[in-house]
């Protein structure tokens, strides 16, 4: 006789702590297979065997258990001397696969179906289990700055856990409706509550944590595109194992388990169900283990009728992962604590996690749906909004979640204490630029402004709000430069004509400054920024009196349009003559037509009683604009047309890193003065010494150019810059370092025209790279640039940059 025991078990990753799922353990010529999360159990008689782990592409693992032994984890690590595997094998399993992207549009609802629509019912909460969260009150012993100890009770775990032990950190649910036909799909929402708030913030409603579809490609994950196991991609850089056949819904169906081939990556995981008659998925779980571990379910339906498996629920949730660094995700929804803090076991972010549940109701199939203007996405009307508690009583009469009404008591209570819905209605007007004073918005731009002409400009702006009217408004500035002693204005009256396209058409005049050579496109939007660092040590600039008609619309679908007619009475401020076929101008007056655009066709609007948004921002983005004088009206000699185009692309990484890809170009026919050819944005200020050139980093601008070095009437720049995550130095010292290259070219015709001023052309390219450290304190930071490559300088300082960076967050 000898005793047994039976030891449960998990099977890890060394590096990256990922489970490894369908592993084999072997003790004693006994074999069992660990689970989707790496877990195993087996019975030990003989504690002197090993237990052995088995997996392709990692070194086999001998462990031991004794009598006491109830849990063992087993950390693997990876054998990099194994042979890659083949992208594909003429096995069974690959064989399932390539019968399942065969037969996508047979499966996929949206592409078999010819239209259908039904509601669906959305629960997301914030929340943790009380069961999990330690209520002792803990002594914390840190240092301060100068090295002394002190000693502080921290009693944060007791008050969350009484906290999550009465109510969620927070909620909101939703019923919409979903409709699909040939033109494509569209979200009503037909009621919305959210906690704190009487109305929602509409771009919450928006968001994308996951895709409602297991066929789409790219398939979303937190709003970050990962290619899908069932995509012709996906097969190159996946690795699947057919576990074996079982039922669902009565049919039979393959389980497969798909991982990344690098098995390290924190690629997508997961196990899918697949038809055997159909290989249409019938059942889905998904996971990513990464700085937040993110599990996903999805359950269908059969319809015999339609030989289909339509979505029956979705579920999802998030929480701490092996973040090395302080994460917060969703604006901050969730926030997660350092991996490697001291003391990291007690904090209390590491309990909470984000959940989904969506379940589809009402299901109408093959019937005829009606899409108004599908271009915009999400409609949510007003009536929306104000849905009784009787509403809301026929989704949540079956729970037993007690915490859940005592959160929308609670957290109600401390959104009117707190004034959080006014204070995000601050929050949108100040990262617009505006702050809201009675019937009127006060323009924070021009407040106070600086630059090497002007000196110090001070100004007071402002905008008619709605409380005054919904459809018109009045917006003035005046500022006054006290190094120039002149004053500045504008005045612009605007009235619309259509909310819903947010049509406006506006007519204007200003008599103000303009740098030379630079481009603004009408499209862009207005962002917030504390001070805008290029124009600090620009002299060149010229006087514009603009008398303009305007028209502003978003009524082409996913594009922002403007149309203007001008009249400019142009003076530079600076020493220059444009002579052409013989005649002299230290000014002119210009007639222009412009026309221009910004096209986002990977985004999406929203409808809501505020206006049109876009809820979610995808690149690239594409901007063009035309510009094109009225020759006859003005100077007949001066006429030219002006075409410029930038487009953007921001690609997220689930690791919270980023890379973007800046391109823009532009080109002038015809003959233009140096005010309106192009410089390309230079940031730096002819000084003999490197320290002398310290000052403000632009954003997007070219750091080691001096000012007024290069002119071109034809240019094209590439920007490329990575940013990583931000790194925790210590005592709040947490720089975001950056990498960027940049090139321009170009080139100019007639450079005799231009008489005054002396320049180059660009016509040999421009190189500069550099590394950047933001937000090191405080939001400063400090970015270094080198210039090499045929316009590199010959004295060895010139070529580089120092600058003072600064970021203002507002916490928005």
């Amino acid at each position: 006789m000898f005793s047994q025991t039976k030891i449960k078990g998990q099977v890890i990753d060394f590096d990256t702590t990922i489970p490894i799922s369908f592993a084999t353990i072997v003790h004693e010529g006994k074999t069992t297979t660990t689970d989707w999360e790496g877990r195993f159990s087996i019975t030990v008689s003989d504690f002197k065997k090993p237990i052995v782990f088995k997996y392709k592409g990692y070194y086999d693992k001998f462990a031991y258990a004794n009598s006491k032994t109830t849990f063992l984890l087993i950390k693997a690590v990876t054998d990099i001397n194994q042979k890659k595997q083949e992208l594909y094998t003429d096995n069974d399993v690959n064989k399932i696969i390539k019968k399942v992207i065969e037969n996508r549009d047979t499966n996929d609802p949206d592409e078999k179906l010819g239209s259908y629509e039904y509601k669906n019912y959305e629960y997301i909460q914030v929340s943790a289990n009380p069961d999990s969260i330690s209520s002792k009150i803990d002594t914390i012993y840190k240092r301060n700055i100068f090295g002394k100890r002190r000693i502080k009770l921290d009693s944060t775990n007791y008050k969350f856990k009484k906290i999550i032990e009465n109510q969620h950190l927070y909620q909101t649910e939703k019923v919409n409706l979903i409709q699909h036909n040939q033109q494509g799909d569209k979200e009503t929402v037909l009621a919305t509550r959210m906690a704190g708030f009487k109305q929602p913030i509409y771009e919450f409603l928006g968001l994308k944590l996951i895709s409602y579809s297991v066929y789409e490609n790219p398939f979303e994950i937190l709003e970050t595109p990962v290619q899908n196991p069932i995509s012709n991609y996906g097969r190159i850089l996946y690795n699947y194992t057919l576990i074996d056949t079982v039922k669902v819904d009565g049919r039979s169906a393959y389980r497969i388990y798909f991982q990344p081939k690098k098995l390290r990556s924190n690629r997508l995981r997961g196990l899918l169900y697949i038809d055997t008659k159909t290989f249409a998925i019938s059942k889905a779980y998904y996971r990513i283990y990464g700085i937040v571990n993110i599990n996903a379910t999805y359950t269908f339906d059969y319809l015999k009728d339609q030989n289909l498996w339509f979505p029956k629920k979705r579920e999802f949730k998030v929480h701490k992962g092996s973040n090395k660094e302080d994460l917060k995700i969703l604006g901050g929804t969730i926030k997660f604590k350092a991996s490697l803090e001291q003391n990291n076991e007690n904090n209390t972010s590491d309990q909470a996690y984000l959940q989904i549940e969506s379940t589809p109701f009402d299901i109408k199939i093959n019937k005829p749906v009606q899409i108004s203007k599908p271009q915009i996405k999400i409609n949510v009307p007003a009536s929306s909004l104000n849905k009784p508690k009787s509403y809301w009583s026929e989704f949540t009469k079956d729970t037993i979640d007690k915490r859940k009404i005592k959160t929308y008591t609670s957290i109600d209570s401390l959104s009117v204490s707190e004034r959080i819905e006014d204070r995000i209605f601050l929050g949108r007007k100040i990262i617009n630029g505006y702050f809201p004073v009675s019937l009127f918005d006060i323009d924070l731009r021009s407040i106070i402004k600086y630059n090497n002409f002007e000196g110090f400009r001070f100004g007071i702006g402002a905008i008619t709000n709605d409380k005054l009217a919904e459809n018109y408004s009045i917006a003035f500035y005046g500022a006054y430069g006290l190094k120039d002693d002149v004053f500045k204005f504008g005045i612009t009256p605007s009235y619309r004509i259509d909310k819903t396209s947010e049509t406006w058409v506006s007519a204007s005049y200003t008599d103000d400054l303009n740098e030379i050579a630079q481009t603004s496109f009408a499209t862009d939007s207005r962002r917030f920024k504390i001070y805008d660092p290029r124009p600090i040590n620009i002299s060149t600039f010229y006087n514009a009196k603009t008398s303009s008609l305007s028209i502003e619309s978003k009524i082409l679908a996913k594009t922002s349009s403007y149309f203007s007619i001008a009249h400019n009475s142009i003076t530079p401020l600076f020493d220059y003559t444009y002579s052409v076929n013989d005649v002299s101008y230290t000014k002119y007056n210009l007639s222009t037509a412009q026309l221009s655009f910004q096209w986002n066709p990977f985004s999406n609007y929203m409808q809501t009683p505020l206006g049109l948004i876009e809820y979610e921002k995808r690149h690239p983005k594409f901007s063009l604009q035309f510009t094109q004088t009225l020759p006859g009206i003005t100077e007949k000699e001066i006429n030219f047309s002006k075409i410029d185009f930038k487009t953007y692309y921001e690609i997220p990484y689930l690791s919270g890193q980023k890379s973007t890809v800046l391109f823009q170009g532009g080109i002038v026919f015809g003959n233009a003065p140096l005010t309106h050819l192009y410089s390309i944005a230079p940031n730096n200020i002819n000084r003999d010494a490197i320290l002398k050139r310290i000052t403000f980093a632009g954003k997007n601008s070219f750091e080691t150019m001096y000012y007024n070095e290069f002119f071109s009437d034809r240019f094209l720049s590439l920007q490329l810059k990575h940013t990583f995550n931000r790194v925790n130095i210590g005592y709040k010292i947490n720089p975001e370092f950056s990498v960027a290259t940049r090139f321009a070219w170009g080139t100019i015709d007639h450079p005799e025209n231009h008489i005054g001023l002396p320049f180059k052309s660009l016509e040999k390219g421009f190189i500069e790279s550099g590394v950047e450290a933001n937000k090191i304190f405080k939001g400063l930071g400090l970015t270094t640039y080198y210039r090499y490559g045929p316009n590199q300088l010959s004295n060895f300082d010139d070529n580089i940059s120092i600058k003072i960076t600064y970021f203002l967050d507002l916490g928005l």
